[in-house]
Order: structure tokens, then sequence, then C-alpha cells
């Protein structure tokens, strides 16, 4: 564990905001459909933003193993939308610094994502990759391959993304 996690721990706001992503994350057990999933989403968003001060998030790995669920070819483009919007809020929150650290849990979410995604959830996917990925230069040199493996289903000629993807 890292150590500024540890010292983190014995912090009660940040104990306390643990527990409010926890709850937050127990929504997702009781889903059964695509519209349980986008709300499910709104109360992790609204949760995450709930105290910004730390930018080392609790119970990263089972929100990325939740935002990676909301990104599975067989739902729909709203939940994916959303599932993108909740990156962002991620991506804002963390910073550059733990991002390119946990690159990994969020990753294996949204790499796969284009090859299966809805041409309005591309941009937005893009826009991610361009806003929050490319800035991380050399630190996503571990993920570089699997981000250019990402990126390869929008290389298709006369796609509308293929210029967003080769720049």
């Amino acid at each position: 564990m890292d150590p500024e996690e540890q010292e983190l721990l014995n912090d009660y706001r940040y104990r306390n905001y643990s527990s409010v992503i926890e709850k937050a994350l127990r929504n997702f057990e009781s889903s059964s459909e695509w519209a349980d999933l986008i709300s499910s989403l709104g109360k992790l968003n609204k949760a995450l933003q709930s105290n910004l001060r730390y930018s080392l998030l609790p119970r990263r790995l089972l929100i990325s193993k939740r935002l990676a669920q909301c990104l599975h070819p067989a739902l729909p483009s709203g939940v994916h939308l959303k599932a993108l919007e909740t990156y962002e809020i991620i991506f804002k929150i963390v910073g550059t610094k733990w991002l390119a650290k946990d690159l990994f849990l969020y990753s294996y979410g949204l790499f796969p994502l284009l090859a299966n995604a809805a041409m309005s959830v591309r941009p937005v996917l893009l826009g991610l990759y361009e806003k929050y990925f490319l800035p991380l230069q050399k630190l996503l040199l571990p993920s570089l391959q699997a981000f250019i493996v990402g990126l390869l289903p929008g290389l298709e000629e006369g796609s509308e993304i293929y210029d967003r993807a080769t720049s």
C-alpha cells in the first residue's frame, strides 16, 4: 500500500468519504436493467464529487470494475456515455499522478470500448484519451501497446473518427 494511502486511512474524513463511495457502489449489486446502471452511475458520480479534497480515491479497484462492466458491448450507448462521464470525473479528481499509477485499473475498461462503441460514444471516448491520457506522455509507456490496440478500430478509412484517431 502506498504510504500516502496509509496516511489517509487514519483520516476520519477520508474514511467517511470511503463509506459514501462504498454505499454508492452497493447500488450496482441490485441493478437488473440498464436504466438501473445509469442511476447507479449517477449516485457514484455524486459520491465521488462529495469530497474533492482527496486525489486518491477509496475503493478504486471496485470502482474500475464497475465502470468496466458498464462498458460491456451489449449495453446501450446511454450507459456507456454515463460511464465515460464517471471516468472524466475520476480523472479530474485524481490528476496526472494517480492516473499514471492507476492507469491499469481504468484502461481495461476503456481501451476495448472503441471497437464496439456507438457513433455517439466514440467522440467522447477520444476526448478522454486526448484530455487525460495523451498528457501523461512517458507515463503512458507501460500501457502504450494496449492504448494503440484500443485505437486501431478508429483507423478505418472513411470513419468519422479517423482524423482524430490518427492525430
